[in-house]
């Protein structure tokens, strides 16, 4: 199903899982692995390459010149979506939102706001009396009338594209689940996609093995 949707390589996948032995020991079991989705590779790897994968070839289906994206001053997602940008020939612009009160410098000018720098994205501060999507709208709209084609993607990547990007993954791990080890699994969730994508994933697997019984 996932071969119907326009998909541009940026990573590297299947990602490898690991046995977490020593936290397993030291915890007394259960046994515990990861899912190394940091291998990515993209822009240093992270989760956010597999969604990337599956909105970028929409942001050119759209002939979009310019992708717009939000998040946090240090986004992990800002930083693979200005590294996809430049790997496609596609301006980026990121408008960061200040959620850490009394910021050091070094927080906001090192890290990824520095990677985000080196790709040639295009980075405005939303004010801190602003919603920062609407506050990206009204960029949008000004460029708009600039002659720009904008593309937007939401924070984290988080629509109904990026969610194909944790369908994939699932189908990664069941197959990769050889020995049917794996009972539960647990993920950190801030905007949703991932988590949608992972359940919406296994949803399908459940119903595909069910007609194939």
């Amino acid at each position: 199903m996932i071969d119907n949707f326009p998909r541009i390589k940026l990573g590297h996948f299947p990602t490898p899982i690991e046995s977490l032995q020593n936290i397993t020991k030291d915890l007394g079991g259960p046994e515990i692995f990861i899912k190394r989705d940091d291998c990515t590779g993209l822009a240093t790897g992270g989760n956010k390459t597999r969604k990337l994968e599956f909105i970028m070839p929409d942001a050119i289906k759209n002939k979009a010149d310019l992708v717009v994206t939000v998040g946090a001053i240090q986004s992990n997602h800002a930083r693979q979506t200005a590294a996809a940008c430049a790997i496609l020939g596609i301006k980026c612009l990121i408008v960061l939102e200040q959620r850490l009160a009394n910021a050091p410098e070094s927080y906001m000018n090192s890290g990824n706001i520095f990677l985000n720098k080196i790709f040639g994205a295009e980075m405005i501060l939303c004010p801190t009396n602003k919603n920062v999507e609407e506050f990206a709208e009204e960029i949008m709209d000004d460029r708009k009338r600039q002659g720009v084609i904008p593309y937007f993607i939401p924070v984290g990547g988080s629509n109904h594209l990026g969610e194909l990007g944790y369908i994939e993954c699932m189908r990664e791990i069941i197959e990769q689940d050889s020995e049917k080890l794996f009972t539960h699994i647990v993920l950190a969730t801030g905007s949703g996609g991932t988590h949608a994508g992972l359940l919406l994933g296994r949803l399908i697997i459940k119903v595909i093995l069910k007609l194939l019984e």
